[in-house]
């Protein structure tokens, strides 16, 4: 061999290096892989993600277009309703006329209320059928008739009516035995047990008239009338028949019992009918004229009655002296029972009536009756109760005889002394 020649072999790779380099590319693959399966994945996900967003806002859309119909509903009633009261505002307003008769040629003979023209006018045949002498109907401003009306009664009349029956009954009051049987033969029986009139052949009394001293139980008597009855019983003061203008007052009384005769059987009760039932005078002034408008008009519709007594009226005053003659005379008010004070035997059956629910702890009524002579009930009432309230007082028990005596003497004292011009 030559001098500086030199020969550079190959190294040989350790077994450490090619196994690391072969983990390395293993390991780069794997990556590689996951990457592939990670992208994979992803986009699957996706794809769900979207197809629930996508039925999330479906079901957003069909909740709004729900809730978007049911606005449009409402707005759709709230526009009719719009348009019905704007047709109702442009419609022309009807008058109101009663039917006086019908004629032969078919035409009707009308009066217009308020102004009370009277006129002649057509009608259909289908309402022709329906109308009768007083029936109330609508008519348009060329006076044709639009509508049947019907009895249409004042809001005061209305309220005279009593939905309930009073709970008082005959066995409360005590010492009227004979007044009592002569206001039911005159106002209940007629309603009740209408067939013995009839076989007996006699026409019950028409009306009937209680008067006498305040407190005597007159009013006791309508309400224990209205409670064994069963019938409409109308109850009013005369002062309510009082009215300012000319014609108003008349006209309730006539709504008055219009109403009764259409709710009847019915009684009708008018109490303090002096107010507008006294003696006619002539003073000159528009307020008695109007009253006696009123009377007159109450005069005529207790003369119209029906005979059998299907309306039944009772009337109540403690001024029986003041009343028209025109109003006492028979086939008005047939009966005119005097409501007197209790004697003694009456006097002690309304302090037990009044007392029934004491406890009375040695009372002798006795005792008490003879020192309540010339009392009315009501003032054997207010006894009873002012018993009460002092035993009360004390913290009682029961009611003793020193409270009666006590109560006695204190409603005497209270008792404002009788200056009446009574008869």
């Amino acid at each position: 061999m030559g001098a500086g020649l030199t020969i550079r072999l190959p190294l040989p790779v350790p077994l450490e290096i090619a196994r690391a380099r072969n983990s390395i590319i293993t390991l780069n693959k794997c990556r590689e892989n996951e990457y592939n399966s990670d992208m994979e994945e992803s986009i699957l996900n996706t794809g769900s993600n979207s197809e629930l967003t996508s039925k999330l806002k479906l079901q957003d859309l069909e909740s709004q277009l729900l809730d978007l119909k049911v606005k449009n509903e409402e707005m759709g009633r709230e526009i009719a309703q719009l348009r019905r009261e704007n047709n109702q505002l442009k419609r022309m307003p009807l008058f109101v006329a009663s039917v006086v008769d019908i004629l032969d040629t078919g035409e009707v003979y009308l009066r217009q209320q308020g102004n009370n023209q009277e006129y002649i006018t057509l009608v259909s045949d289908e309402l022709s059928r329906q109308l009768k002498p007083g029936t109330k109907v609508a008519v348009n401003n060329a006076l044709s008739i639009v509508r049947i009306v019907g009895n249409i009664f004042d809001s005061r009349v209305r309220v005279m009516e009593l939905d309930e029956s009073p709970d008082i009954t005959f066995d409360q009051i005590g010492g009227l035995e004979k007044e009592i049987e002569e206001v039911r033969e005159a106002v209940e029986y007629p309603l009740t047990k209408p067939q013995i009139f009839e076989r007996v052949g006699v026409e019950p009394p028409k009306g009937i008239l209680l008067f006498g001293a305040p407190g005597t139980g007159k009013t006791l008597i309508a309400k224990a009338v209205a409670h064994e009855a069963k019938a409409t019983f109308i109850r009013m003061s005369g002062s309510e028949l009082v009215h300012k203008y000319i014609g108003e007052g008349a006209q309730l009384v006539r709504e008055l019992f219009s109403l009764a005769r259409e709710k009847s059987p019915s009684i009708v009760f008018i109490d303090e009918i002096d107010a507008v039932g006294s003696t006619r005078t002539n003073d000159g002034t528009s307020g008695s004229a109007e009253v006696q408008r009123t009377l007159m008009q109450l005069l005529a519709e207790m003369d119209g009655f029906d005979t059998r007594g299907d309306v039944r009226i009772m009337a109540a005053t403690n001024r029986v002296d003041m009343l028209d003659p025109a109003l006492l005379r028979p086939g008005r008010f047939d009966r005119v029972i005097e409501i007197p004070l209790p004697d003694d035997v009456a006097r002690k059956e309304i302090l037990k009536i009044h007392s029934r629910k004491m406890r009375l702890e040695g009372v002798d009524l006795d005792r008490i009756v003879e020192m309540t002579g010339k009392t009315t009930g009501a003032e054997l009432q207010a006894v009873c109760r002012e018993a009460g309230m002092m035993a009360v007082r004390r913290e009682a028990t029961g009611v003793s005889q020193d409270d009666f005596e006590k109560a006695v003497r204190k409603v005497k004292a209270e008792v404002i002394p009788d200056l009446r011009m009574y008869t």
